[in-house]
């Protein structure tokens, strides 16, 4: 009986779930700023290590916006490091953009890309500022949307929402769907039931003076999710944060299993000490191992099991569908079920440990989402 009734809850409380997800990507679809042909100057920062898959790609992108004054600032750490290379061609090729290079030498705390965003701020001619990764792809309008958005003098910081495009496997295609279905709706759902109040990675805008105002980027150097702190550090000085209209596309690498489950994971035990709630309400979005072991054990609530699958289903159009616009999930739907067995068990994995593997190095992971070099690193 009590296994019966925590089962029975937990599918429940996806019910909801899943129809709260559908509700929230009709709310965010409400909200559609038009894009500006010249709105106020732009620096667009681009930390960079390595040339990796299709960086050509993705950087030539933000080299054909239309929108009249920006400039891009990359920066990495050696001056040797491949992604140079991919820079120069493009500046060659694209002699009307404002670019500069910033050889940041060694990081003096964990988080390097922190680090390489601050001498790049302090660079920076203009007052707003793009923070993009290497493995975003946009279209031409990207810039002009996103200037649209801060003619609200209220809105302190925006964040991009973004579909994911896997690389070649089925580890990547796997990690895509949940991004795509899953983490998206969580997002929504979370802006919709209490407003943004932190911040995804992939592409960050804000204001130099609210960056400065939060204590600049001295106060975010020792965290993992950098990004998260940076939109909670902005809503608590009272600016408005806003999920942008703007889907930027996210191009994930091919992994192999390990990899693959090893990066799962750090964003993981990251997750669950930036939002510890929220972490555990994680288990709501995937309700498919759930509801097939309330089905087997108590095969009359056949129906509320059923029903949270379908809305599961739904709730996964929903957001890659209506949202995102994304190709790939209608077309690999049937590794959601997959998807949502593999993410059930990052999430339990989730809950134990607290060392990480980043760029070839390990770290300790602290209950406050800071991280440090781990012992055996150090030495």
């Amino acid at each position: 009986m009590a296994l019966t009734a925590i089962l029975l809850a937990v599918v429940a409380g996806s019910i909801v779930y899943g129809i709260l997800t559908i509700l929230a990507a009709r709310s965010y679809l409400s909200v559609k700023p038009a894009p500006v042909d010249q709105g106020e100057p732009i620096s667009v920062l681009k930390p960079l290590s390595g040339a990796e898959d299709q960086l050509e790609e993705n950087l030539r992108t933000f080299f054909t916006q239309r929108y009249r004054n920006y400039e891009i600032l990359f920066a990495v750490r050696e001056a040797d490091d491949p992604a140079t290379v991919v820079v120069e061609k493009l500046r060659a090729e694209y002699r009307s953009i404002a670019v500069r290079l910033i050889v940041t030498g060694e990081p003096p705390y964990p988080n390097a890309k922190v680090y390489s965003l601050d001498l790049m701020k302090s660079a920076a001619r203009h007052e707003l500022l793009v923070m993009s990764d290497s493995d975003i792809r946009a279209t031409p309008e990207m810039l002009s949307i996103l200037a649209a958005e801060f003619a609200d003098p209220a809105v302190g910081l925006t964040t991009c929402p973004y579909r994911a495009v896997p690389g070649r496997g089925v580890w990547s295609t796997l990690e895509a769907i949940g991004m795509n279905t899953q983490f998206v709706g969580g997002v929504l759902t979370a802006r919709m039931l209490e407003g943004m109040k932190f911040a995804l990675g992939p592409t960050i805008t804000a204001r130099k003076s609210v960056l400065d105002k939060m204590g600049g980027f001295d106060k975010l150097n020792r965290y993992l999710a950098e990004d998260f702190v940076m939109g909670k550090f902005a809503a608590e000085l009272g600016y408005r944060v806003l999920l942008s209209a703007y889907v930027i596309e996210h191009h994930i690498g091919s992994q192999d299993f390990a990899a693959n489950f090893g990066h799962r994971l750090r964003w993981a035990r990251s997750t669950r000490r930036s939002r510890p709630s929220g972490y555990v309400g994680e288990l709501f979005t995937m309700p498919l191992p759930a509801a097939l072991l309330l089905w087997g054990w108590a095969p009359p609530l056949w129906p509320v099991a059923a029903l949270s699958i379908v809305l599961r289903g739904v709730s996964a159009w929903a957001c890659a569908g209506w949202v995102l616009r994304d190709r790939l999930t209608p077309r690999r739907c049937w590794l959601l079920p997959i998807q949502d067995i593999l993410s059930f068990l990052v999430w339990i994995a989730g809950f134990f440990g607290n060392h990480i593997a980043w760029r070839g190095r390990r770290y300790v992971l602290h209950a406050d989402g800071t991280f440090e070099p781990s012992p055996s690193t150090r030495r």
